[in-house]
């Protein structure tokens, strides 16, 4: 009977099932054996002018002579089913790019989507048609990671353009499935173009962004997922070059349709288009901005402009019925993918139940995404990993230690089975070692610490401190920020760093300073008290036990930097600047603290050239690099092979760029062949003489190593 009901309820919802006469004549945009064109051109046949109007905003109206019910497009998942209760919590964005290893992320994005379509068929079974529970999710966020006072860098992939598409298309990939024709879930990439930062100022800044940066930085990740196949691209706040994304048509209907050929929905921002006349005051009035919006190519509002406004447009003569029509139907086609008009049991993904959320094996990825994700910067003497009979008392202590926060990072999920660091380390050690815990210092007391005397008391300390999501982060959530979400500068707080040095005074056993962050920080400002220092990020409900698994040697640490750690903010341009000179490891030449892609292991590798490079390339060849790389220690380890282009000296051309990089796993003492190929096509760049995309002939060098600044195998050729 259970069964019965609901596949009643579904089939009411989403076939007519309920409706007799409908069931016995079911329209074509119903018949699974049409193609899906065929399905919206007979949808949109049926639908009155305000009904569309109705399904243009992202709570979408029910349309209840056809059976179609209410729908509401807002969903999230950076890093997990966010807002939604009970979900598995990844690392944050940042920390999974951090892994370089775009096949791990891949099977993140499969066990979200799982989760996501079972949190769909639960919300179905409840006749329950709000937020959060739909199949069109809002992610990935693949802006550049251009400045580390932008407080939302934490949801990007970092600061490298090719880093960003790899990872993020991987993401994608999990996320849709794999089964042509289908979406087991909608993606989105966003936010189109050029949004980083300023946080306050979001609602009508402009970004004044050069034809070179934009087309070389801004759109090469946004045009790598289109060209992959990502479901949706959502607009942002900010104008580019004095228009409103939401309204830009040029970047919209010009690049994004015409020249890349995308064919899915364009959304905005939730409220883009209403700051399109009240804040950027680029347009006077509601009505305008709806018609400008429908011309520029916007098909969904993530607000309710367009639902209200839509038919005044059509009356005023601004747009026309055939513009409504063309607007719709790609968010009509979307749903068909997604399977809506369909008989729910025919599905793939039917089956999807309270058992495909937050299982085991979604926890133990969670896990080793967190392992893979953190970064050692610090590691005096070796004295890591610890060697748990050597140590009978550990002091964890530090006032993000036992932070939930710290764990999740912005746009998260919640579940009952979080691991904080305290737990973690305590669990992971057997019963006989004393593990205390104290918060230690407090948010702005620069003389009162506790747990100091203890850790003294201890074999081995392990401190936790950094920032929190409410101190950077989009402007709202991050409510504790001075200025809006953004950062004023790379500093830690001064209480923190004030109890370091006391502990570091009072301990004289090893310290382990633990950072949790999302972006750049000061880390010279605690690393001189510190025996070890490991960049955890927002790790995800595994954190604990992921530092754990790093601190007691059961995985050596992996983690690379997917962005620049520099000296100091003054080293920057201006916060509001979008050119990309002077920024990123890609125009930097300034000395920094931590290259982009570094990060340190337990062992030791070491890289010798196999077969060089070619001499001389044409445009149709691929360069290919062989190279044999031992691990020279003695424990099993991770290391990221990283290839880098180094461009002719030509105005705006970047100084260096990640090209390709390899993850690989070898045994103490074992060796391993790689084979790097890159397409010449890959190394064009935007002339601002001809408009388009050319191979600036030269010569050029592809470096082998460690990280950006670390070649460990360097081969000069020439591009013809």
């Amino acid at each position: 009977m259970r069964f019965f009901l609901r596949y009643a309820l579904l089939s009411g919802l989403l076939i007519g099932f309920l409706n007799p006469g409908q069931a016995q004549d079911k329209p074509d945009f119903r018949n699974e054996n049409l193609t899906p064109q065929q399905r919206v051109n007979d949808l949109l046949k049926r639908l009155t002018l305000s009904e569309k109007a109705g399904l243009l905003g992202y709570k979408s109206v029910a349309v209840d002579r056809l059976g179609i019910p209410a729908y509401n497009w807002w969903n999230e998942g950076l890093h997990g089913v966010a807002r939604a209760g009970e979900a598995t919590v990844f690392p944050q964005t940042i920390g999974m790019a951090a892994t370089f290893n775009p096949e791990l992320i891949k099977e993140v994005g499969t066990a979200i989507s799982t989760e996501a379509r079972a949190k769909y068929n639960l919300a179905i079974d409840k006749n329950d048609h709000g937020q959060y529970v739909g199949l069109t999710y809002w992610s990935p966020n693949i802006n550049i990671f251009r400045d580390p006072r932008w407080g939302r860098g934490q949801e990007t992939y970092g600061e490298d353009p090719f880093l960003t598409a790899t990872m993020a298309l991987a993401y994608v990939n999990g996320m849709q499935g794999t089964i042509p024709g289908q979406f087991k879930i909608a993606a989105t990439a966003k936010h189109f173009v050029a949004h980083s930062g300023p946080e306050k100022t979001r609602d009508y800044f402009d970004a004044n962004v050069s034809e070179t940066d934009l087309h070389n930085t801004y759109l090469y990740a946004f045009n790598k997922l289109v060209k992959g196949g990502v479901a949706s691209v959502m607009t942002a706040y900010n104008s580019v070059n004095g228009i409103p994304n939401s309204v830009n048509y040029n970047l919209l209907q010009k690049t994004l349709r015409k020249d890349w050929g995308f064919e899915g929905y364009i959304v905005t921002d939730c409220g883009a288009l209403d700051d399109v006349y009240t804040t950027h005051k680029y347009i006077k009035s509601r009505t305008e901005a709806a018609a400008a919006a429908i011309k520029a190519g916007i098909n969904l509002d993530c607000s309710n402009v367009l639902q209200t406004d839509v038919d005044k447009a059509i009356a005023q003569k601004l747009i026309t019925a055939h513009d409504v029509d063309l607007a719709l139907a790609p968010l009509l086609l979307t749903q068909v993918k997604l399977g809506f008009y369909n008989d729910p049991t025919h599905s793939p993904y039917y089956n999807y139940r309270a058992d495909s959320i937050h299982n085991d094996a979604h926890i133990q990825l969670a896990r080793k995404a967190a392992q893979q994700s953190m970064v050692l910067l610090k590691n005096s003497i070796n004295v890591l990993p610890l060697n748990k009979s050597s140590y009978n008392s550990i002091m964890v202590l530090g006032p993000n230690a036992a932070s939930l926060d710290a764990l999740v990072g912005s746009y998260h999920g919640i579940n009952p089975r979080m691991v904080n660091f305290v737990e973690g380390i305590s669990g992971a050690v057997d019963k006989g070692t004393r593990v205390e815990y104290d918060l230690g210092a407090g948010e702005s007391d620069t003389t009162h610490f506790g747990g100091i005397w203890a850790a003294g008391n201890a074999d081995v300390t392990v401190a936790v401190l950094g920032l929190l999501p409410v101190t950077e982060g989009e402007a709202g959530d991050a409510f504790l920020s001075p200025s809006g979400g953004d950062k004023i500068n790379l500093s830690l707080p001064a209480s923190q760093i004030a109890f370091m040095k006391a502990l570091r005074k009072d301990v004289k056993k090893p310290i382990i300073a633990v950072l949790t962050a999302g972006s750049d920080v000061d880390v010279a400002a605690i690393a001189p008290y510190a025996d070890a220092v490991i960049l955890a990020w927002y790790p995800g409900e595994q954190g604990g036990n992921a530092l754990a698994d790093i601190l007691f040697g059961k995985v050596s640490p992996s983690g690379r930097l997917p962005l620049t750690f520099y000296s100091a903010i003054s080293n920057l341009p201006p916060f509001d600047n979008y050119g990309m000179q002077g920024r990123t490891y890609r125009y930097f030449t300034g000395k920094v603290q931590y290259p982009f892609g570094y990060g340190m292991s337990y062992t030791n590798f070491n890289y010798e050239s196999v077969k060089a490079a070619n001499k001389i390339y044409q445009l149709k060849d691929t360069i290919t690099i062989t190279c044999s790389v031992t691990n020279t220690g003695s424990m099993q380890s991770d290391e990221v092979v990283q290839a880098y282009i180094e461009y002719p000296t030509i105005k705006d051309l970047p100084l260096k760029e990640l090209k390709s990089f390899k993850r690989i796993t070898l045994d103490a003492k074992q060796s391993q062949t790689v084979t790097i190929k890159i397409p010449v096509q890959e190394l064009k760049k935007w002339d601002s003489k001809t408009n388009k995309q050319i191979i600036y002939p030269g010569k050029y060098t592809i470096t082998v190593g460690k990280n950006s600044a670390e070649a460990a195998i360097t081969n000069k050729f020439t591009v013809q």
